[in-house]
């Protein structure tokens, strides 16, 4: 049996992670890291590295971004990326995102598959190219309608498939976010017993086709605290607007920092000097 979110193995990290898409401004958005950096910061069992705090703002927020969480285990993500250098007039190439620091990149939310027709062949593209350039794939995956979770299952595991274009080494070394389509914006989450049950078979299939490791698949969709505790076999969470306010970030940082088993009152690290792992181990 797959290992819930509250009862974790002595490897497994608990990702808790927010995306700002574009509702924040420049200067909101750099008032907000510095209120989320403190959320961080009062909780120093995060060094222990079982839970691993990130968050994605706006291309332009990048490098200031990085000054800001400089020295706290918060590691930076990017919303999207193109999948080359050269004349590929207002991309952005992974190998600049990880000049400046960046650590994941965030590749086929439902909204750039809605709203930019990008396509399964175009996020293989750029899950490669942030793998080549040493950058962690968030892969966003997910059903479009509810249903049961037998077809939903498949459905993500034929996306993460046509994302890795049957590379099954280069699966284990994604980082995946099952967000069903229509939980995105919605007022509630989808059931902790439908999300588990999808997770369990994908991970069983993910398994069986030879994916090394235990992989990283964390839930989004109108996550918000609260969520997490009741979730099994579930690597973490994807946060949005319910992040807005960093408290609400805090809060889901305490039940995780819970459900991993660390002493909150120890900030040693399981692995002094290295940075957290965000794919299976």
């Amino acid at each position: 049996m797959q290992q819930s979110a509250g009862n974790q193995t002595s490897s497994d990290r608990i990702l808790v992670g927010v995306s700002t898409k574009m509702y924040l401004g420049y200067r909101e958005s750099l008032d907000w890291l510095e209120r989320l950096r403190h959320e961080v910061d009062t909780r120093p069992a995060l060094a222990a590295g079982r839970v691993v705090p990130f968050v994605i703002p706006s291309f332009p927020v990048l490098p200031s971004a990085a000054r800001l969480l400089a020295g706290s285990p918060v590691l930076l993500g990017a919303q999207n990326c193109g999948w080359a250098d050269g004349p590929w007039t207002g991309e952005v190439a992974p190998s600049m995102l990880a000049e400046l620091g960046v650590r994941l990149v965030e590749i086929g939310h439902a909204e750039r598959r809605k709203h930019f027709s990008e396509d399964d062949s175009m996020v293989a593209l750029k899950v490669r190219a942030a793998d080549d350039a040493g950058l962690t794939p968030l892969l966003c995956v997910g059903e479009r309608d509810g249903g049961q979770p037998a077809p939903a299952a498949e459905f993500v595991y034929r996306q993460i498939e046509a994302a890795v274009d049957g590379d099954w080494d280069l699966a284990g070394r994604l980082s995946i976010a099952y967000e069903p389509v229509w939980a995105i914006g919605a007022a509630e989450p989808a059931a902790a017993a439908y999300v588990s049950d999808v997770v369990q078979r994908l991970r069983s299939q993910l398994t069986a086709a030879g994916v090394p490791g235990r992989p990283v698949i964390i839930y989004g969709g109108s996550a918000k605290p609260g969520l997490l505790p009741t979730l099994e076999g579930v690597s973490g969470l994807f946060l949005g607007r319910f992040a807005h306010d960093p408290a609400n970030f805090g809060a889901v940082l305490d039940e995780a920092l819970a459900l991993s088993g660390v002493d909150t009152g120890t900030a040693a690290q399981d692995n002094p000097g290295d940075m957290p792992i965000l794919h299976g181990e």
